[in-house]
């Protein structure tokens, strides 16, 4: 588990092709300061699992469909990536409660910048609409954030200085794709009462 809170911008050093899956290794000194063969590492909101770690570097294998299903496919050697390490027991809960697991991606559509902080708009798949709500949790890139306004196809969420600085969205740009995770919460509700109405 996560909790959305980016420890730092890592960048990638090398996606090597393996056919159905890719290996790629990721520089980050902090993520690494720590991490054993096995540990999970978030990556641009991708639950990774660490191969080879070094002293500031970590592989990981991707399939392909993860590939095909988040922006992981995208990246490119060179790219900057947010990573954040497994919440640790007993360790605080900043973010929100997140898994890892990307249900969707989308695009970036406008940057509405002001003195201190910047409105960013997103497109929301129409699948993930309903789990977005004002003021709500959402992840995006990795980033626990709170949802500003929820449109029919789009949310807006406001970046403070300390996320535009310290995570991969201060960069990103109208058209970059990003993944999403929604609040597994609001999933679970919708399956119970799913579940009571056919009871």
């Amino acid at each position: 588990m996560f909790t959305g809170l980016v420890e730092e911008k890592g960048t990638v050093v090398s996606l090597d092709d393996l056919g159905d899956s890719v290996r790629i290794t990721i520089r980050g000194p902090v993520v690494t300061s720590d991490a054993a063969h096995g540990d999970s590492i978030a990556v641009n909101g991708c639950c990774l699992t660490v191969v080879d770690p070094t002293d500031d570097t970590f592989s990981a294998d991707v399939m392909r469909e993860s590939l095909d299903r988040t922006s992981l496919g995208d990246l490119t050697a060179g790219a900057e990536v947010n990573l954040e390490r497994a919440m640790q027991a007993g360790a605080r809960m900043g973010g929100h409660i997140v898994q890892g697991h990307v249900d969707g991606t989308a695009t970036l559509l406008d940057r509405t910048p002001s003195e201190h902080w910047e409105v960013v708009r997103f497109s929301l798949p129409p699948e993930l609409a309903r789990y977005v709500v004002d003021k709500g949790s959402i992840t995006v890139d990795g980033t626990s954030l709170t949802v500003v306004e929820a449109g029919d196809d789009w949310f807006s969420v406001s970046l403070i200085p300390t996320t535009l600085a310290d995570t991969v969205l201060g960069t990103r740009q109208p058209g970059d794709r990003v993944n999403l995770e929604v609040d597994v919460i609001a999933k679970y509700v919708e399956r119970l009462l799913e579940k009571g109405a056919h009871a």
